[in-house]
């Protein structure tokens, strides 16, 4: 496990269609996204072994859902670790949408 001595941060790259989390400047886990009209679906989540165990998926999820809110957009929690994440902050509840098999037919589309 990797210790670092500055403050992780989350970072949006729109470009790349997912959320960064970065330990001393280096991305070291990510949580991919693409749009669909009003709503963010969330359908991958990974942070580098080397971090585990230091919260930062956590905190990586929390800030991208606090910036989904910001945005006026809603969560579709395709991605198991966005979705068990949302089962224990109830906060994020009232802008998030069920997966449904429309959503994730256009998603398998999205991806190719």
């Amino acid at each position: 496990m990797t210790q670092s001595s500055a403050a992780p941060a989350v970072e949006r790259r729109d470009n790349r269609h997912r959320y960064e989390i970065l330990v001393d400047g280096k991305r070291v886990g990510l949580t991919a996204y693409r749009d669909r009209g009003e709503q963010r679906v969330f359908y991958h989540t990974e942070v580098d072994d080397a971090f585990a165990g230091q919260g930062l998926a956590a905190q990586l999820v929390h800030e991208a859902l606090t910036d989904v809110r910001r945005s006026g957009k809603r969560i579709v929690p395709v991605c198991p670790y966005v979705a068990k994440y949302l089962t224990r902050h109830e906060e994020f509840n009232d802008i998030t949408d069920p997966v449904s098999p429309e959503v994730l037919q256009w998603l398998d589309t999205e991806l190719g």
